[in-house]
């Protein structure tokens, strides 16, 4: 019944079947074809482990078929939209024991394989009223609708596996708590400092003889102490859940077969609550409003025979206390090493140093040379100019030594207040505590102050009108005859100069 499709082919029997741009017989939907509930349970489960469902929610559907043989499978159907998307859902398919196929309407043709790269057509259509036709290289089977199953509703059935791996995952946590249990789960929060938020849900009677509303007490604890995990886990009352999806969180110790995360199929302003052991889910419709836990701590008040307050007999300064500043080693990684304190023995290898510098530190440092050594300041960091003692800047106008803390620990601003140095002053605290001020000014560009004045010879210019006046050379070709040399004219004599005069006769006497 069915034909494999060759390249170029463009004459299909099947109604709405086409070729897209890769030339895939492609219709408007897919559809796939699972044998039972399990294998649609098995192909969410693969699916949704690396894709998400959440471009084919506008379009799925899932429903309940019947055969001639009153035998009853499982439909997937969806917008085909593309043939990538066809061949990652047919490839789930084939690992759970499913077929794909693609069509428009009623009949549906089998999606293309290894065999038929550009897919199959029916060579011949059944003439029949039942709700949907497949054809298949296999069979040919004629199926009527049964029922509909909503993907929620399923996921909801679904019970979660035993999975102990899921009490040591790091994550919020939702806690639900008994009536009873509430107030005192909620002082034991508060007594030891774990941060979350607490809300009261309503459920309807567990049976027709109970009257009132079951109330439990929801809470939301971002991070839930290690510590207090398996109280928590093992506390009858007490259940905790673990989110996995916006809208929705599974009981600790167990996992669900579905990816729910993939699945947006629960309202993010609402809360599923799937409990284990084949307990029905808790669900609230909308998360009621939460607050603070700090703000429902237990409240003590004191006797009424006590007095409220008490008034001093007169008030006075305290009494100052004052201790010396002193620096102590650190064992944290400095940070923020702008300056070094360079001595002025070290001075002549600054000298060397200043050769190997790149232009972007000597843009950068500020110097000033005193008469206890030499000030280099970068607000980019001094760790290029390894020379001297490093300086951590604590303060815009206060240095203490890398690798060193002040004690006792104030705040920085304290420690420049306690000084009592103005505002244009740069203050280094060495080792030893001692405090050195600098005036700003004293600080000046290191590319300025770098060089030295370099010794230069003017020379002048000869005139140009010189250059001008000297002689062309003028050379003139004449036809050379057989006997090239003899026109050649003997060299004329060189003209002489005239010999010195002689000089006169010395007519000292000699002895």
């Amino acid at each position: 019944m069915l034909e494999r499709i060759a390249l170029h082919q463009t004459r299909l029997r099947t109604p709405g079947l086409s070729l897209d741009g890769k030339g895939v017989a492609l219709g408007g939907k897919g559809l796939v074809l699972l044998p039972s509930l399990d294998r649609l349970v098995a192909w969410l489960a693969v699916y949704t482990r690396e894709h998400s469902l959440e471009d084919l929610m506008a379009s799925l559907q899932i429903d309940v078929v019947k055969s001639r043989l009153d035998t009853r499978e499982i439909t997937l159907s969806f917008t085909a939209e593309s043939s990538d998307r066809m061949d990652r859902i047919a490839e789930t398919a084939r690992l759970v024991g499913g077929f794909t196929f693609t069509g428009t309407s009623r009949h549906f043709v089998e999606y293309r394989d290894a065999a038929a790269p550009f897919g199959y057509d029916a060579t011949e259509l059944i003439s029949t009223d039942a709700t949907l036709v497949l054809y298949h290289d296999r069979f040919t089977q004629v199926y009527q609708a049964d029922k509909s199953v909503e993907l929620r509703s399923l996921l909801l059935r679904l019970m979660p596996h035993v999975d102990p791996s899921t009490n040591d995952e790091d994550g919020p946590r939702i806690i639900v708590a008994e009536q009873g249990l509430g107030p005192a789960l909620i002082h034991y929060f508060v007594r030891s400092r774990v941060d979350g938020e607490v809300s009261v849900g309503e459920w309807p009677p567990q049976s027709a003889f109970d009257d009132s509303p079951v109330r439990r007490y929801v809470m939301r604890i971002p991070e839930l102490p290690k510590r207090m995990r398996p109280l928590m886990a093992k506390t009858p009352g007490i259940t905790t859940f673990l989110p996995v999806s916006p809208g929705a969180a599974v009981e600790i110790g167990y996992r669900h077969p579905v990816s729910l995360r993939a699945c947006p199929v629960f309202d993010p302003n609402g809360l599923v609550l799937l409990r284990g052991r084949g307990d029905d889910a808790w669900s609230l419709d909308k998360t009621p409003q939460m607050g603070d836990l700090r703000a429902f701590a237990r409240v003590e008040l004191r006797t009424a025979t006590a007095v409220d307050t008490i008034d001093a007999l007169h008030t006075d300064a305290p009494e100052p206390v004052r201790v010396p500043l002193r620096m102590a080693p650190s064992t944290a990684p400095p940070r923020n090493v702008t300056a070094t304190w360079i001595a002025l023995t070290e001075l002549p290898l600054l000298r060397r140093i200043a050769y190997a510098l790149a232009r972007e530190t000597i843009l950068q440092t500020q110097i000033a040379i005193t008469k206890k050594g030499v000030l280099l300041r970068s607000r980019g960091g001094i760790e290029a100019i390894p020379l001297g003692t490093f300086f951590v800047e604590i303060h815009p106008s206060l240095y203490t030594p890398a690798g060193y803390d002040i004690t006792p620990a104030v705040a920085p601003e304290i420690v420049h207040r306690a000084l009592g140095t103005s505002s244009s002053q740069v203050v280094f605290i060495d080792t030893n505590a001692r405090a050195i001020a600098v005036d700003e000014t004293a600080f000046a560009p290191l590319e300025a102050a770098l060089l030295e004045s370099h010794a230069w010879e003017p020379l002048v210019a000869e005139s140009i009108e010189r250059a001008l006046e000297e002689r062309f050379v003028d050379l003139k070709l004449e036809p050379l005859s057989v006997f090239a040399l003899n026109q050649l004219s003997p060299p004329s004599a060189p003209e002489l100069e005239p010999p010195p005069p002689e000089a006169p006769p010395d007519p000292s006497p000699r002895t």
